[in-house]
């Protein structure tokens, strides 16, 4: 499999209640009907054994997960998709969409949680093994908005109550937050930054607009 038919790997990242999970369905769809090979997966999960690790770290019960453990956990996950999911999709030719990837642990427990922005991007080196992402938009959004947000996001998603992370206080999403913005005025040719305050279909078009733009893809 030549690099030219290898598929294209788009992330969609942001704070908790950015719209991330609804827009990155959106594009999938459209994707699908204009009959390109794409397949949808989020993180942590993805397959049996990652969606075992996300139970463990978003449980509200586990309190006691240290900022490491989490980190590590977090890693196991990444290493299992990428292997089990990720890279043989591309290795096919097929377009991945996920829901979080490695910047969300910069952006979380990098940043956020203090453990350092160039130890995680070390760990997320080994993790995904060269699998990187091709395109990434960070849907940002202003805390409180997200947590204005957060009931419906619950409610669409079948959730019934805040997992472990979205019961942090204000001041660590907002640290999230400032990760994310960081990261994109790190790598701009890498991270789009979109504005997820619009109109959940203003927001989906922007996504596709750039799509389009920088794949050619006038299906879309």
């Amino acid at each position: 499999m030549t690099e030219d038919n290898r598929g294209y790997f788009v992330t969609f990242e942001g704070i908790e209640g950015s719209g991330k999970s609804t827009v990155a369905r959106a594009v999938l769809e459209r994707f699908l009907q204009a009959g390109l090979e794409c397949i949808i997966t989020r993180e942590p999960g993805g397959n049996e054994i990652s969606e075992k690790i996300r139970e463990l770290l978003l449980d509200p019960a586990n309190t006691s997960i240290s900022p490491r453990s989490e980190l590590l956990l977090y890693m196991a996950s990444r290493a299992q998709l990428v292997g089990e999911v990720i890279g043989p999709a591309l290795e096919s030719g097929t377009s991945v969409l996920c829901d979080r990837f490695i910047d969300a642990s910069v952006a979380y427990q990098g940043w956020a949680r203090g453990l350092g922005e160039d130890v995680v991007a070390d760990l997320n080196s080994f993790a995904v093994a060269g699998t990187v992402p091709d395109r990434t938009y960070l849907l940002d959004l202003e805390v409180g908005d997200g947590f204005e947000r957060g009931p419906d996001r619950r409610e669409a998603e079948g959730q019934r109550s805040r997992d472990r992370l979205e019961l942090e206080k204000r001041a660590f999403h907002e640290k999230v937050r400032e990760g994310y913005l960081r990261i994109a005025s790190r790598e701009p040719g890498r991270v789009a930054v979109i504005d997820a305050s619009r109109p959940l279909e203003e927001v989906i078009e922007a996504v596709l607009r750039n799509l389009r733009v920088l794949r050619g893809l006038k299906k879309l």
